[in-house]
């Protein structure tokens, strides 16, 4: 499994939340459908909100892509690299996908290459691994010294004359 750029797992699962959202539970496939048409529609025009979430969601749907190996390798760095090569490797079908692969390669470069690897990562998830960040991961290396700071805090701990000080019980 490739690692992936941090920000490229993430917007592949916001992806994934948009989509699950829009299709709503039970699944409503009509709105889905009407969703994407919208999308497609406005990129295809030159238009279109400069979103990588959106333009990922507006291809998701019809895009093909040519070099999955390439991909992955792209997905590595997620502001930098050139876009073209990207471009090169997926094509979007039917006459308003291609339109909408041209506006969008054309108009919005860089964006256009982000929507691209986000889209062939939401559905090639089993490609690709997300940087763990769960608590296990969190605390590797981790020497485990943590008694070492239990016996220092009683070095430090407060004794039973200062604590008195503040006692509010009865006094001898």
């Amino acid at each position: 499994m490739k690692r992936v750029h941090p920000e490229f797992a993430y917007q592949s699962r916001e992806l994934e939340g948009q989509i699950d959202g829009t299709l709503g539970d039970p699944p409503n496939k009509k709105n889905y459908n009407m969703m994407v048409d919208a999308l497609v529609s406005e990129y295809a025009g030159g238009s279109g909100i400069d979103d990588v979430n959106l333009m990922a969601f507006a291809l998701v749907d019809k895009i093909r892509f040519t070099d999955p190996k390439g991909l992955l390798r792209e997905a590595a760095d997620y502001e930098g690299g050139d876009p073209a090569p990207v471009f090169a490797m997926a094509e979007c079908t039917g006459d308003d996908g291609a339109a909408m692969y041209a506006s969008m390669t054309e108009n919005h470069p860089e964006l256009a290459r982000q929507a691209i690897i986000t889209a062939f990562l939401y559905k090639h998830q089993q490609r690709w691994q997300d940087d763990d960040q769960s608590l296990d991961q969190l605390a590797e290396g981790d020497e485990g010294d943590d008694e070492d700071d239990v016996e220092r805090m009683d070095d430090t701990a407060a004794t039973d004359d200062f604590t008195q000080i503040f006692d509010q019980g009865e006094r001898e």
